[in-house]
């Protein structure tokens, strides 16, 4: 973390100020060093897709008592601690049916995609050891052939989940307002534009990431804090 850190520093000065305001714990080397689980990670992600963060903990809990029991899960809207319930395998999701995750919350869509999700994994077509190991290019080809998985989702579990070091979400409008700001640019000038880069152009994006090979994936984490604080740039 601390190279990564230097390195940004190296090419722009103000990361200095914005790292002091938030580090990020997520490349410490204690995280860096906590087991993965893919298929509780995607499924994870698939619960939380276009909902709020108290929508997705709400039905996380009642998912994790299909298969742990009720009294083995919380039913507070309080922050839930994961790491006491059980996340299910694959086969045992496969023994659930869309109607039996209907009545948790899924949607009928979702419940088809947690289901084939389960189906990659359980058939091997998603080997869980050999996505520790890919190349991320060909984690997102194999990701993406998963229904609801698209590259966004894809890059997010290779930031967040495998911790890889230089992954750039050129497609995510939070890393886009967030390089906008930090160079300058008026964002109220996108507002009512249409299309994919309405803050900054691809090539742009693309040109100024670039220069912070080989830790994209930490500079796509300050663009989001960026895109949250006031900063003196």
């Amino acid at each position: 973390l601390d190279a990564a850190i230097a390195h940004l520093v190296s090419i722009d000065p103000r990361f200095t100020e914005l790292a002091a305001l938030h580090p990020c714990e997520m490349f410490s080397e204690h995280n860096l060093e906590l087991p993965v689980d893919p298929f509780e990670s995607l499924g994870s992600s698939i619960i939380s897709q276009q909902i709020s963060g108290a929508a997705a903990r709400s039905i996380k809990r009642k998912f994790l008592a299909l298969f742990n029991g009720e009294s083995e899960v919380q039913t507070d809207d309080a922050e839930p601690e994961p790491k006491k319930q059980r996340f299910p395998t694959p086969g045992e999701v496969l023994q659930k049916d869309v109607a039996t995750l209907r009545t948790v919350g899924f949607s009928q869509r979702k419940s088809e995609y947690i289901l084939d999700l389960a189906s990659k994994f359980h058939t091997g077509e998603i080997n869980p050891h050999a996505l520790l190991t890919l190349p991320d290019e060909e984690i997102i080809d194999l990701l993406t052939k998963v229904r609801g998985l698209g590259v966004w989702s894809a890059e997010m579990f290779l930031i967040f989940a495998l911790k890889r070091q230089d992954v750039f979400s050129i497609g995510d409008l939070g890393v886009q307002r967030g390089m906008a700001l930090w160079y300058g640019k008026n964002i109220e000038l996108a507002k009512g534009k249409k299309g994919k880069f309405k803050y900054m152009s691809e090539a742009e994006m693309i040109e100024r990431s670039d220069l912070y090979r080989p830790y994209r994936s930490l500079f796509t984490w300050y663009m989001w804090r960026a895109g949250d604080v006031v900063l003196a740039i």
